[in-house]
C-alpha cells in the first residue's frame, strides 16, 4: 500500500491533466497505459497546478462514485475544478444536485425523478420524432452541404428541452450562451461569474413567475408539489434548474454529432443499422461507451484515507474518476477499442454511477434512437461534405463534442 503518489511518480513529474486525445474518437491513449500499471495515480490540474488523484479502472470508478467516504462538494478546498469558478462565486452559490451529498442530495434528487421517469420520456416520442421531422424537412429543403450541428444536433434536444422545462423558445441561445460558457476552461473566471450570475437571475424570475402562475411542464411541477411537502427553498430550485440546463443543452447535442459523425465512419455498421432500425439501440449503447464525451465529469474529494487499488487516499485530497477510461477497460470489455454496434454491454460508466448517475438517461436514449433512425432512413446517402482531418472538434470542455460537422447527400 502506498501513502502518497504511486513509487513510480515524482511529483515534479506528474502528468499535466487533462490529457490530450489523439484521436478524437477515443480517449487519452495514456488512459491504456494508466489501466495497466498505474490504475490509481496522481495528475497535476493544467487550470489551477493541484495535485489530484485520477483513477482508471471501471471497477475502482465505480468504487471512487459509491464510496461514502467521498464527497461531490464542489465548495471542499481540494476538489477538481476544471473550469475557472470564482472561489467567492463558489462558495454562495446554491450548489446543483451533482454537486451535493446525502442527505440534501437526496431530497433533491427524490423531487427531480419524477419528471424524469422512462414512462414521461417515452410520452415524449411523437412530439421528439415532429421536432426531428420538421428539421429534416428544412435540412432537405435547403440541399447539401449543411452544417449538422446547427441544423439538427443544437435545435432538437434545445427546443425539446425547452417545451420540457416550459422555457420560451426564444430563449433557447440565451441558455446555451450560459451552459457553453460555464463548462469551459479557457474563459477568465469573470466571464464565468458573470454567466452564472446572469443564468441565477433569469432562472429566479423563472421559478418565481412558474410559482405564481401554475404551470404544467417540468419545474412547475416541481414547484407544485414541494409547496405541499416543503422541502425546497427557492434557491433549490434555481439550482436544479440550472443543473438540467448543462444536461439539456450540451450532452445530447455532442452525442448527435459525436455519434453521427461516429456511425458515418463504419458504414458497414451504419448499414445494418438501416437495414434493420431495431439494431440502433445497441448502437447508441455502444456510441455511448466508446465516446464518452463525459470522461473526466465525475469527481470527488476524499472525507477520510480510503484505500483503492491498493493505493491510500487521504482524507481531502480530490479525486477524477476517469469514464472514459473505464469504459476502454480490457477487464471489462472484450477488445474495448474496437466500434461494434453487436457488443452485450451489461454496465458502461457514460452516464456514471451510483447515486449521482445521470438523471436524464432515458430522455438521451430516446431522443438519439429519434434521430438517428430518423435521419438516416429519411437521408440514406449522408455523408461528410470535407475529409475527416477537417473536422472542427471542441477543447477546453468539460463535455466533448463537435464544432460543426459538414455533411452532404
Amino acid at each position: 500500500m502506498t501513502e502518497t503518489s504511486s513509487p513510480a511518480q515524482k511529483a515534479d513529474e506528474l502528468p499535466a491533466f487533462p490529457m490530450q486525445r489523439k484521436c478524437p474518437f477515443s480517449p487519452p491513449p495514456a488512459y491504456s497505459e494508466m489501466r495497466s500499471t498505474n490504475p490509481v495515480s496522481k495528475v497535476r490540474m493544467a487550470l489551477s497546478g493541484r495535485e489530484v488523484w485520477v483513477v482508471a479502472r471501471q471497477e475502482d470508478v465505480r468504487r471512487v462514485l459509491t464510496a461514502p467516504a467521498m464527497s461531490s462538494s464542489v465548495k471542499l478546498p481540494n476538489y477538481p475544478l476544471q473550469f475557472p469558478v470564482p472561489d467567492e462565486v463558489l462558495q454562495t452559490m446554491e450548489l446543483p444536485l451533482v454537486a451535493m451529498d446525502a442527505p440534501d442530495h437526496t431530497v433533491r434528487r427524490r423531487a427531480l425523478i419524477p419528471e424524469l421517469t422512462v414512462k414521461r420520456m417515452q410520452a415524449l416520442r411523437p412530439r421528439i420524432q415532429q421536432v426531428v421531422d420538421e428539421h429534416i424537412d428544412a435540412m432537405l429543403a435547403v440541399g447539401g452541404p449543411v452544417d449538422l450541428v446547427q441544423a439538427l444536433a443544437i435545435p432538437v434536444p434545445s427546443l425539446i428541452f425547452c417545451e420540457l422545462m416550459g422555457v420560451p423558445a426564444e430563449d433557447t441561445e440565451t441558455f446555451r450562451a450560459f451552459a457553453e460558457t460555464t463548462v469551459k476552461s479557457d474563459v477568465s473566471p469573470e466571464e464565468v461569474a458573470s454567466a452564472t450570475a446572469q443564468m441565477d437571475v433569469y432562472l429566479g424570475k423563472l421559478v418565481a413567475e412558474k410559482a405564481e402562475q401554475g404551470t404544467d411542464d417540468l419545474l412547475g411541477r416541481i414547484i407544485a408539489r414541494n409547496k405541499e411537502t416543503g422541502a425546497l427553498e427557492h434557491g433549490d430550485i434555481v439550482a436544479l434548474a440550472r443543473m438540467l440546463l448543462f444536461g439539456g443543452f450540451d450532452t445530447i447535442t455532442n452525442m448527435i454529432a459525436l455519434g453521427t459523425a461516429m456511425l458515418l465512419r463504419h458504414p458497414d455498421q451504419l448499414a445494418e443499422i438501416k437495414r434493420d432500425p431495431s439494431l440502433t439501440g445497441s448502437a447508441i449503447e455502444e456510441l455511448l461507451r466508446y465516446l464518452s464525451i463525459a470522461d473526466s465529469a465525475t469527481a470527488r474529494v476524499a472525507t477520510e484515507d480510503i484505500e483503492i487499488a491498493g493505493v491510500t487516499i487521504r482524507a481531502g485530497e480530490g479525486i477524477i474518476a476517469l469514464n472514459g477510461s473505464a469504459n476502454r477497460d480490457e477487464t471489462v470489455f472484450e477488445d474495448p477499442d474496437t466500434f461494434d454496434i453487436h457488443r452485450e454491454i451489461e454496465l458502461h460508466s457514460a452516464f456514471g454511477h451510483g447515486i449521482h448517475q445521470c438523471p436524464g438517461a432515458s430522455l438521451v436514449r430516446v431522443e438519439l434512437e429519434i434521430v438517428f433512425n430518423t435521419l438516416f432512413s429519411r437521408i440514406p446517402d449522408l455523408r461528410l461534405a470535407v475529409a475527416e482531418e477537417e473536422l472542427a472538434f471542441k477543447s477546453h470542455t468539460l463535455i466533448h463534442g463537435m464544432h460543426s460537422l459538414p455533411v452532404t447527400w
